[in-house]
């Protein structure tokens, strides 16, 4: 079998049997290699099984799979896991997506000239009906995922997508979202093991009976990405042992971060750091007095930040000037040491018995000044790019160290 189309059910009694009925009969009329519809329900409790049912009874190309666990990348997972076919697709059951589009999806694939296919509603000939706060979501979405995550293709969760058997195996194994998030993991993975992302853009009609709840997913989304990039980061994705096997490009690492990704990863860094002094800030308060936990939390605090923002924010790699950023990110930590010593020296004087938690109030807001000033510092100074500097200067640019992930 050439191609398997997942459709993906959790109650939806009201659309599935004239879905799948209108699938079915595009995929006789338009569809020339053999194919299959599998319907894949995760856990429904309305009628969507005897409807479904009903429906691989009567139509000789359509299969039930019935899973008693909710969520759209456990059911696909669980189909594309047993299917023979050697492309794997999956779309919406409201079929937002024109049909249309269904054959340039898959023909990249079926050719061997691509390793997956998606469906993309921000093209320049995409034609999209929606209503605006979607839309702005969905853009926003994936800029963030463009600036953060340093990946080229432009719409991670359109539900119209296929990938080749073969990648799908070596690929599903390190996807660990089973929800809304599997689609940009999956993604996400496969640009960073140097596979090939073919695009086409679609018309999409927005479905008003959507019951997917934005604000919950945006908060889960946001989740999964932190935990993608530090998995990325720690290496605990074989990046490089999938592109050996499957890679059709060296794998470049990805370029210096924007402004825009440098600000948020400088500011999730930051926040932890904040956190972290805070916590040896209190545990060392008592033991040492105000001044010396101050000094010391910001000395332990100001090593890990360096060494996060270096190699998180600024996509820097490698034992290159190592010790000579990391002495400089000392010289950062004494000037944040001053501002904030000087501010607990002014309540200090303003009221003798102030209480820790007081002194923490007055040392936090200190912190977030000197956060700021550490930013321009570690950007222009510590780990500036040698290359910009040598261009604006008219000198002939020296190697740039290794980014990171």
């Amino acid at each position: 079998m050439a191609l398997e189309i997942v459709v993906p059910v959790f109650n939806e009694q009201k659309v599935l049997e004239n879905s799948i009925r209108t699938l079915e009969n595009y995929l006789v009329q338009e569809m020339p290699a053999t194919w299959q519809i599998t319907i894949a329900d995760n856990a429904s409790t309305d009628n969507t099984a005897v409807i479904a049912t009903r429906l691989a009874a009567q139509l000789p190309n359509v299969v039930y799979r019935r899973l008693e666990v909710k969520g759209r990348g456990f059911a696909l997972r669980d189909a594309w896991g047993a299917s023979t076919a050697k492309v794997l697709a999956y779309l919406d059951v409201d079929l937002s997506t024109d049909l249309a589009a269904l054959p340039p999806l898959v023909a990249p694939l079926l050719s061997g000239h691509s390793d997956i296919s998606i469906g993309t509603r921000l093209g320049q000939s995409s034609r999209v009906s929606r209503g605006p706060r979607r839309e702005f979501i969905s853009r926003s979405y994936n800029y963030l995922l463009k600036r953060t995550m340093q990946v080229k293709f432009s719409d991670a969760q359109c539900g119209f997508k296929a990938i080749r058997a073969d990648v799908a195996t070596r690929l599903l194994p390190h996807v660990e979202d089973n929800g809304w998030f599997f689609d940009t993991e999956l993604l996400i993975i496969a640009e960073r093991s140097g596979l090939r992302i073919h695009e086409i853009p679609v018309d999409w009609v927005d479905d008003p009976d959507s019951r997917v709840n934005i604000r919950q997913t945006a908060l889960d989304d946001l989740r999964g990405l932190v935990r993608v990039a530090v998995s990325l980061l720690k290496g605990t994705i074989p990046v490089q042992a999938i592109y050996a096997e499957l890679g059709r490009r060296p794998i470049i690492p990805p370029g210096r971060p924007s402004f825009f990704g440098q600000v948020l990863r400088f500011g999730l860094v930051g926040a932890a750091s904040t956190i972290a002094f805070a916590l040896l800030y209190l545990i060392l308060q008592a033991p040492f007095g105000a001044q010396p936990a101050n000094f010391l939390a910001l000395l332990l605090t100001a090593v890990g930040n360096t060494a996060a923002n270096r190699r998180f924010t600024f996509g820097i790699s490698g034992p290159v000037r190592l010790f000579t950023q990391q002495f400089q990110g000392l010289m950062v930590f004494l000037l944040a040491w001053i501002i904030t010593s000087s501010s607990l020296g002014v309540l200090h004087a303003v009221n003798v018995d102030a209480p820790p938690s007081h002194e923490l109030l007055v040392l936090t807001g200190a912190n977030i000044l000197a956060t700021l000033l550490r930013f321009v510092l570690l950007r222009l100074w510590v780990f500036r790019v040698r290359g910009e500097d040598d261009r604006v200067a008219g000198r002939t640019p020296r190697p740039v160290e290794e980014p990171a992930l």
